[in-house]
């Protein structure tokens, strides 16, 4: 989970966050209730980043990949349905981040291998990854802050965000299928099958994340569960192939970035310089309410990004229901530009690298026809639950 944000930018934003705590800008109460509420959330980034990497090191995506291939008997159309639910529980239980920076490269480097076209694939990752980070606390950073004020336990989240997740997931699918269509419905020559390197190592890693998934929508907590699956990981790797521990497992640069915006737009809500945003408070009352939070999350992530759009709007938000229509439009909506979300650069980075051509205007037109609708009928669907 590393980004593509110029160190250099990074920093500075460090430098002065630390200023406005050090300054009193950020008042001490402010700050520690602040870290008070960060520090779990960032401890899961840290921890999930771990799982993800190590998994992919034991070969588990690679291998699910190939079954994939294998299931999919030469058929792209049946393939990309499984690609499809690949990318959703990666999304839904690792991350968004784990689907863009491990899956994409995966799904792309297996298109290429039997001859299909990587750029509906690539194209699919990143925008489930967005689209489909709605279902759970654990899916995005906007969640895991967000959920608190749902209700207790990861079912009261649930219980408003299965309806919309269900349209993020099916209606940008059912128009990237229409806009890749040639593709989508062709064939391709069945690969060999292969085996990991180290069985063991990898029947292990397997079973941690059999075992981590369920946990993370079980529990209220997710930190635990996900540092316990992330220190078996590193115990694991240490007895059987020690060299993959790296200090770069942990991603200091994403931890820096969001501690920092944690901190600025903290800092700005407690000097009242963002009020004229937050102000009137939506209550959720009605469609309208709903709508205009939706729009504005999802406009606003495609200006600024989705971390720092959900920190500013998040008082706008009067009840649990307001709170999941800006969620729709930070988590949904940010299709369009490449900087709305972290996940959209982290996969332009690995889908450049593998040889795929993106050309930015034709993605923020595409990303622009699935963005409008699906917020626009995931917002109804909240509504009618």
């Amino acid at each position: 989970m590393r980004i593509g944000v110029g160190t250099g930018i990074v920093a500075g934003l460090v430098v002065v966050a630390l200023v406005c705590v050090l300054t009193g800008f950020l008042p001490p109460t402010d700050a520690g209730a602040l870290g008070e509420r960060i520090a779990p959330v960032l401890g899961f980034v840290v921890a999930i980043t771990i799982v993800a990497e190590l998994a992919r090191d034991a070969a588990v995506f690679d291998v699910v990949s190939q079954r994939l291939a294998r299931w999919g008997r030469g058929r792209v159309v049946v393939l990309w349905g499984l690609v499809v639910v690949l990318a959703v529980v990666s999304t839904v239980f690792l991350s968004l981040d784990t689907t863009a920076v491990i899956v994409t490269p995966v799904v792309v480097v297996l298109a290429q291998s039997i001859g299909v076209s990587p750029l509906p694939f690539a194209l699919a990752t990143v925008w489930l990854a967005n689209t489909a980070s709605l279902a759970l606390p654990v899916s995005n950073l906007t969640n895991l802050l967000a959920a608190p004020a749902m209700g207790e336990g990861p079912g009261a989240f649930i219980a408003m965000s299965w309806a919309p997740t269900l349209v993020g997931i099916l209606v940008p699918v059912a128009i990237l299928t229409v806009l890749q269509r040639r593709t989508v419905f062709g064939t391709y020559e069945m690969p060999e099958p292969r085996r990991p390197a180290d069985p063991t190592l990898f029947w292990s890693a397997t079973g941690i994340l059999v075992v981590l998934m369920p946990l993370l929508a079980l529990t209220h907590d997710v930190w635990i569960p996900a540092t316990v699956a992330a220190l078996a990981l590193i115990a694991l790797f240490a007895v059987r192939r020690r060299h993959a521990l790296r200090l770069s497992l942990v991603p200091w640069q994403a931890l820096a970035l969001a501690a920092s915006l944690f901190v600025l737009v903290e800092s700005a809500h407690a000097q009242g310089l963002l009020d004229f945003l937050t102000s009137p408070t939506a209550k959720g009352d009605s469609l309208g309410d709903l709508f205009r939070l939706a729009a504005l999350g999802a406009v606003s992530a495609n200006a600024i990004n989705n971390l720092p759009a959900y920190l500013v709007l998040e008082p706008a938000a009067g009840d649990p229901v307001a709170l999941m229509a800006l969620l729709i439009g930070v988590n949904l909506g940010p299709l369009i530009t490449p900087w709305a979300s972290l996940a959209t650069l982290l996969w332009h980075h690995r889908v450049t690298a593998l040889g795929v051509e993106i050309r930015w205007g034709r993605f923020a037109l595409w990303g622009a026809v699935a963005a409008v609708p699906t917020v626009v009928l995931a917002t109804l669907a909240l509504a009618a639950s």
